[in-house]
């Protein structure tokens, strides 16, 4: 309310009740009304204000330090998001060669890859003013309300650039997918105003303008994202923040090793090679969780036992204190000895471990030795991969004629692989188009390589019935079977059959 506003109801209430004490009237229930009714819009006003400055405090607040070089395996997003910084850094070269600024970059890629990390490095690698906030933020249900944060948002970025004498300023929007979906052309919705209002700032961004805004957005969905907002001159770089390879994971776990204590025979290389398809928050988890391990069994340091049990239970989750019959843990571990045995037949001395300890969901699993990084798989590997997660189901139908509900797992990565066969154009139907072909056929199709890969599976593991008895008592009784332990039970097996 502003001050005369104020003025005028001191003036007027005191003579309003007068005028109604004069006229007889009760004003006692008026009077509890209109204290209650000031009382709630002044709580209204304060909670108001308190989001409000919250949320401008987080939003102003300096991140930690942090450079490149404390984010890794990203060496190659990380070079080009440096070049598209330098627009921001290099001025008078931009108005020489006349260069259009980017108004935009927006990082993709896998959860945990590091892209909110990156945007914090990019402020302090410009030294720009850094914004940032969730795409949640800007999602309400009062119209116009996200449309109004944006409008905040910019004009604060530019405020405070102007206030610390800077430049420029870099706003980042974390899950922009929440706000920059595709737009239907329904109904008018809410999610729309907020886009709209974001593409009219992105527009209003002038070359010429100082400071210079620069928006960078992260997402895991750029699938979802509206058109509009990846054409050149609103988003004009995007950067792919993939899966650090073998020499990225090594990078980030040394990174993370620093503040650790570790023993002087810890193997890092095996560690990596161990982790293929962790991202670096993964990998970041991994020595945590061997760090607490260490700490659970009042270790100095952290030994290698400790990094291979963190990996385990990044993977599979923690170990559980399930109870199982004598005839359930059996049948968990013929099923584990279905899949290392198909695993070492197929890709020989791939088994590291078999284990009947309960981790997550999992009541056992069989650990794989190190592979080097692979992105491209012929039609045979894949069939290979299938096969080894057939096994376990197929073990079971040897030995119990039937199946259990501990292969549901095996069986949607078999689907998984069997669908990246038909999109690679490797199964009968040759190059297709999903679109183009019928659901019958595809599952017809579909049938026919599980069924020829069961079919297989089962005449190779058949071979090796020995195997599973002789495993069996080994790996009820003390848990776990080591995989040069395995190996010879299974050479024999082999040596005995030549024979």
């Amino acid at each position: 309310m502003s001050k005369y506003g104020k003025e005028i109801v001191i003036g007027v209430v005191p003579v309003l009740i007068a005028f109604l004490l004069f006229l007889g009237v009760n004003i006692i229930p008026i009077v509890f009304m209109a204290a209650f009714l000031g009382a709630f819009v002044y709580m209204t006003r304060v909670r108001n204000g308190m989001n409000v400055g919250s949320e401008r405090k987080a939003r102003s607040r300096t991140p930690a330090y942090m450079t490149f070089d404390d984010i890794g395996g990203q060496e190659r997003a990380k070079e080009e998001l440096k070049e598209a910084l330098d627009f921001l850094i290099r001025a008078e070269d931009i108005q020489r060669l006349g260069i259009r600024p980017l108004k935009g970059i927006l990082l993709t890629g896998p959860p945990g890859t590091g892209k909110t990390l990156m945007a914090k490095a990019s402020a302090h690698y410009t030294n720009s003013v850094f914004m940032a906030a969730s795409g949640s933020e800007f999602v309400e249900m009062y119209v116009g309300v996200g449309a109004s944060r944006i409008r905040d948002l910019f004009k604060e970025a530019r405020t405070r650039a102007v206030k610390e004498n800077k430049n420029s300023a870099i706003v980042f929007i974390d899950e922009i997918d929440v706000i920059g979906g595709k737009r239907d052309g329904g109904q008018h919705r809410e999610y729309d105003q907020t886009l709209n209002q974001l593409l009219t700032e992105m527009d209003g961004i002038h070359t010429d303008e100082t400071p210079r805004v620069l928006i960078m957005a992260a997402t895991n969905r750029k699938e979802m994202l509206d058109p509009a907002l990846l054409r050149p001159g609103r988003f004009d770089r995007h950067i792919e923040v993939d899966l650090p390879d073998k020499k990225g994971r090594l990078h980030i776990l040394n990174i993370h090793a620093k503040n650790k204590p570790l023993s002087d025979n810890i193997d890092m290389e095996l560690i990596a090679r161990e982790t293929f398809h962790f991202s670096g928050a993964q990998l970041e988890s991994v020595m945590n969780e061997a760090a607490i391990y260490a700490m659970r069994d009042n270790a100095d340091k952290i030994s290698q036992e400790h990094l291979s049990l963190a990996v385990d239970k990044v993977m599979l989750g923690e170990k559980t204190d399930r109870e199982s019959t004598k005839e359930e843990r059996e049948r968990v571990a013929m099923h584990e000895l279905g899949h290392a045995i198909a695993a070492e037949l197929v890709r020989p001395g791939s088994v590291s471990q078999v284990s009947l300890s309960p981790r997550g969901k999992a009541l056992g699993f069989v650990r794989h030795n190190p592979q080097q990084d692979q992105y491209l798989y012929t039609k045979e590997q894949i069939e290979h991969q299938i096969m080894i997660a057939l096994g376990g189901a197929v073990a079971e139908e040897m030995f119990y004629g039937g199946r259990s509900t501990g292969s549901r797992n095996d069986f949607e990565q078999a689907l998984n692989m069997v669908r990246t066969m038909m999109d690679s154009g490797l199964t009968r139907l040759g190059i297709i188009d999903r679109d183009m072909v019928t659901k019958e056929e595809l599952m017809k199709e579909n049938a026919a390589i599980l069924n020829q890969l069961m079919t297989a599976t089962r005449n190779m593991l058949e071979q090796h019935r020995k195997v599973f008895e002789e495993s069996l008592d080994i790996l009820i009784a003390e848990e776990v079977l080591s995989g040069n332990q395995f190996r010879e039970l299974l050479q024999r097996s082999i040596n005995q059959q030549i024979a």
